[in-house]
């Protein structure tokens, strides 16, 4: 490994995560992770690496038990065929580990560090991409920071800041260092990608289905609609999906999610648009991958939600004008029914000689004549 072979000052990783910058367009890939840290919590491993293939874990070694594991079952083969294989990886990664302990010190002393919690971090890895050609990466970092990074188009090192530009003059100054690098990279890491493809095809190489739905609803403060296109279920990781105008990708008020793992293996995604509801029928989800025979072009749909919300604005008219319509009708039957009171009450009261006030009112009767 090219590891072993250099003065090995520093190991470091620019993030322990999956990035789609190294491997975005690739058709299979492999990458480790190296962690070193100084003083790691209590019950924690001082070193951990793990390697994946195409995503997914397929071996590990730490500190505690200084074994490379394998983590799926098809790496077991790999043991029968070869029954050196664990012993001799895990004496690298040994190698490794304790090249790490020495670097941390070194690091630490460089940047004028006090003692305590310090990482050292290294990533590297290969790909295979669909026209068959070749790439890979090589990255160092410290305390989470860039450190330094192999260009191996020049064969040379990267340093963005001084205490990198240390090891940059003495690693580029290693006759052959730069050069084995690049043939680690490009020829014995995809060599082995290739071996451990083979020893996984089942899981691997397969292929899955997408499946693909469009849902959609309209905005209520303007009417446009938002289209998501969901794509689920897929395998391998490339997808090519987009949305299409006129049969042109559209990339106006279109927004995306990454690539993410199911909990099964598969994979989804999903892209969204924003349109103007008459122009519906000039936009599709387009999506191509290995497992459709054919791409794919998934029509929009009008919105269930308009649906509704048409149904619920005629409904409320409907309600508000059986409302006025029965306000109305009692408030006639009331102003009639009172008509009628006040009809029947009138003759009665001119009638009563007798009544109270009598004498006081306008209709009274005059005084009798003398």
């Amino acid at each position: 490994m090219a590891l072993r072979s250099a003065p090995f000052l520093l190991l470091v990783l620019v993030a322990v995560a999956l990035r789609e910058s190294c491997f975005g367009a690739s058709s299979h890939s492999m990458k480790f992770f190296s962690t070193g840290i100084s003083d790691p919590s209590q019950g924690q491993p001082h070193f951990v690496i793990v390697g994946y293939v195409d995503g997914q874990v397929f071996v590990h070694y730490d500190s505690h038990s200084r074994r490379m594991k394998p983590r799926v079952s098809w790496m077991e083969e790999v043991g029968k065929e070869d029954p050196q294989y664990w012993d001799r990886e895990s004496r690298k990664q040994w190698n490794v580990e304790e090249t790490l302990r020495e670097n941390l010190e070194n690091l630490r002393s460089r940047y004028n560090q006090s003692e305590g919690l310090h990482t050292l971090q290294l990533m590297y890895g290969c790909e295979l991409q669909r026209n068959r050609s070749k790439g890979g990466f090589w990255q160092y970092g410290y305390e989470g920071k860039t450190f330094i990074t192999f260009d191996k188009k020049f064969l040379t090192w990267v340093a963005p800041e001084p205490q990198a530009q240390i090891t940059q003059r003495k690693w580029d100054a290693i006759p052959g260092w730069n050069q084995r690098t690049k043939v680690y990279l490009e020829e014995i890491c995809t060599e082995w990608l290739e071996k451990y493809l083979s020893y996984g095809k089942e899981t691997l190489l397969r292929t899955e289905t997408p499946k693909v739905k469009v849902s959609s609803r309209t905005e209520a403060e303007d009417g446009m609609e938002t289209h998501v296109c969901r794509i689920d279920g897929f395998y391998p990781r490339d997808i090519d999906a987009s949305w299409k105008r006129d049969g042109e990708v559209w990339l106006q008020d279109t927004f995306h999610g990454s690539v993410t793992p199911n909990a099964d293996g598969t994979y989804h995604y999903w892209l969204s648009v924003r349109i103007d509801p008459k122009e519906r029928d000039r936009y599709r989800c387009h999506v191509e991958h290995n497992g459709l025979q054919d791409p794919l072009d998934v029509v929009l749909k009008e919105p269930t939600n308009s649906k509704y919300n048409l149904g619920l604005i005629i409904g409320c008219v409907m309600a508000v004008l059986a409302v006025i319509v029965i306000v109305g009708i009692l408030a006639f039957i009331y102003f009639r029914k009172r008509r009628q009171d006040d009809y029947n009450a009138a003759p009665t009261r001119d009638k009563g000689s007798n009544s109270s006030d009598q004498g006081e009112s306008e209709g009274a009767a005059a005084p009798a004549a003398a």
